[in-house]
Order: C-alpha cells, then sequence, then structure tokens
C-alpha cells in the first residue's frame, strides 16, 4: 500500500506569524564563507558555511535575486550541515557574461551549477529549489538521481498547475517568440514589480526588509541584463517540456521531500504544490500565509522544518 504523506497547514488558517517550535535556533552564529570558483572562464560566487563532511544542502535562488534569498537561513542550517548557496551566472555576484559568450538558458544554468558542485567535490546533497531553482535543480536531478538525498520544494513548479494568471503574457511570448510579445514583459523588470514580488501576499509587508528588493534591482538595472532575463523568461517554456521526465523521476527515485510553499504568491500558487503528492510517498506538505519569498516571514520555522526533516532522513 502507498505511504500517506504528511500533511500540515503552517501558518495556512491564522493571520498571525507562524511561532518556531520550541528548540528552533533564534540566534546562529555560523561563520558564511563567500567564495567564487571559476567555470568555463566565467566567475561564479556561492556562499558556503558548516562542515563539509556533513551531508550538503544545496540552496538555488530563484529570480530576480540570488544566494542573497538565503543569507538567514544559511547560518541557521550550518551547525548540522554543509550549506552551499550559488549565484547562477547574470545574477549576484558572479559574472554577467555578454549573451554572445553565454546563452542564457535553464540547460547552461544548470551545466554551471553542476560543474561548481565538481570543482568544490560535493557528490552528494539535498536540493533546496525555489522559483527558478526548480528547474535548474530537477535538471541535476534528472542527471543524477542517485546524488540527491531529499529535496525542499519551496514554490517552485513542476507541474503544469500553478501556471496560472500571471502567466499569460509569458506564454503569449512563448507561442510567437516576437519583439511585441518580449517588450510586454519589460514591466516585469522594473522597481516596482521587484517590490511587488516580495509584498504580494504577505501579512505584514513592514517585516520584509527593503534591502531585498532594493538589491536585486541593481542586479536588474546592469547594463544588459535585462536582455538576459527576457531570454530566459523565453526559455522557460522549455521547463514544461521536462516536466514529464521529473515526475517520472520523483516517481521511480523517491526522494524524501519536504514542501513548503507560500500559499499567497501569485506566480506560483499552492495550486502548483499539490501535485507532487501525486508522484511523492515520503512527503511532509506544509503551506504557509505568506507571498513567493516565503523565508522573508517564517525563515525560523522553515529552517526549523528542515533541520527536523533532514535529520530524520539522511
Amino acid at each position: 500500500m502507498r505511504p500517506i504523506a504528511t500533511l500540515a497547514v503552517a501558518g495556512l488558517i491564522s493571520a498571525a506569524p507562524a511561532q518556531p517550535p520550541a528548540g528552533a535556533p533564534t540566534a546562529p552564529a555560523a561563520e558564511v564563507l563567500h567564495q567564487t570558483v571559476e567555470i568555463d572562464g566565467v566567475s561564479v560566487f556561492y556562499r558556503e558555511a558548516g562542515d563539509p563532511g556533513r551531508p550538503t544542502v544545496l540552496l538555488l535562488h530563484g529570480f530576480p535575486t540570488s544566494s542573497h534569498m538565503f543569507r538567514d537561513l544559511i547560518p541557521r542550517l550550518a551547525a548540522d550541515f554543509h550549506v552551499v548557496a550559488p549565484d547562477y551566472p547574470g545574477y549576484g555576484a558572479s559574472d554577467m557574461p555578454p549573451r554572445s559568450e553565454f546563452a542564457y538558458t535553464f540547460d547552461n544554468l544548470a551545466d554551471t551549477v553542476d560543474a561548481l558542485l565538481d570543482e568544490i567535490g560535493v557528490d552528494r546533497f539535498s536540493l533546496y529549489v525555489m522559483d527558478y531553482g526548480a528547474p535548474v535543480g530537477f535538471r541535476l536531478a534528472e542527471r543524477h538521481p542517485q546524488r540527491v538525498e531529499a529535496l525542499i520544494v519551496q514554490n517552485g513548479n513542476a507541474y503544469t498547475e500553478g501556471l496560472e494568471a500571471f502567466w499569460d503574457p509569458i506564454k503569449a511570448y512563448w507561442k510567437t517568440g516576437g519583439a511585441a510579445e518580449r517588450d510586454a514583459l519589460r514591466r516585469l523588470l522594473t522597481p516596482e514589480a521587484t517590490r511587488w514580488q516580495y509584498t504580494a501576499g504577505v501579512r505584514n509587508p513592514a517585516a520584509v526588509s527593503p534591502d531585498t528588493w532594493t538589491i536585486d534591482q541593481a542586479g536588474l538595472d546592469r547594463p544588459g541584463n535585462d536582455e538576459i532575463q527576457l531570454d530566459l523568461f523565453y526559455d522557460y517554456r522549455t521547463n514544461l517540456g521536462r516536466y514529464p521526465a521529473w515526475q517520472a523521476y520523483f516517481r521511480a527515485y523517491q526522494p524524501p521531500t519536504l514542501i513548503v510553499w507560500g500559499k499567497n504568491d501569485p506566480i506560483f500558487p499552492d495550486s502548483g504544490a499539490y501535485p507532487y503528492l501525486r508522484d511523492l510517498e515520503d512527503v511532509e506538505f506544509h503551506l504557509f500565509n505568506t507571498g513567493h519569498f516565503a523565508l522573508e516571514e517564517d525563515g525560523v520555522l522553515i529552517a526549523d522544518l528542515i533541520r527536523r526533516f533532514l535529520l530524520a532522513r539522511l
């Protein structure tokens, strides 16, 4: 008989902030290293903390952010795990090679992360995937299923469910690849749109630091970065064609999976979270009463859930 997934509703009903369980870390003091490695002539930045002899947790960021989104999570996990969080080319502190020299596709982003892991000697890891991190991470899992010890999924899709109204203008661009449809997406690169990603659906916008969208927008405003982002918007269509293979990976390899999802996210709503339950057996499922960047409001609780989940399974 197929095991029943564990379901939870952390912060789902109450509008009050979810409280961390007893024993959750409150004052992390782990040293976080800020390092770079050269991959095919591209300097790739990554944050690293914890003992490399412990199980590795690979944190993969979304759009339009960087490993900065994990700035508080990393030290909270580092006492128990080796934590690695890279910036993709074109993001954060990694190089932004010109489009004539580096094709900004999800295949290439996954190639870069794959090469980084080899370069720093990481053979096995648990994957935390969020937003763009999902198609990057699931490519790694599809290539190296034996290397993935567990999944943590936070507002990142592997199913067509959940690609709702927000995606309509992007889908229009997928259909034509035309200049008019491409230009229509430039509004998603504005300061207003970046701030909206952080504040839409949260309980208390004042609790979200403006450093988040300010740092992200500085990256988007670099000359040429807008075209990079538009290339990736177009290439996102290739992810949908990979969904069946990723779902087959879930069914065949059954990685233990922790889902920690901001249910009020207008980009990846919770309708994209439930389909994972169709294919995975060992699932712990939590919805939070927050938005796209769930770590901003519920990072302490999410960190403790990750620690407890991985320590029980690795």
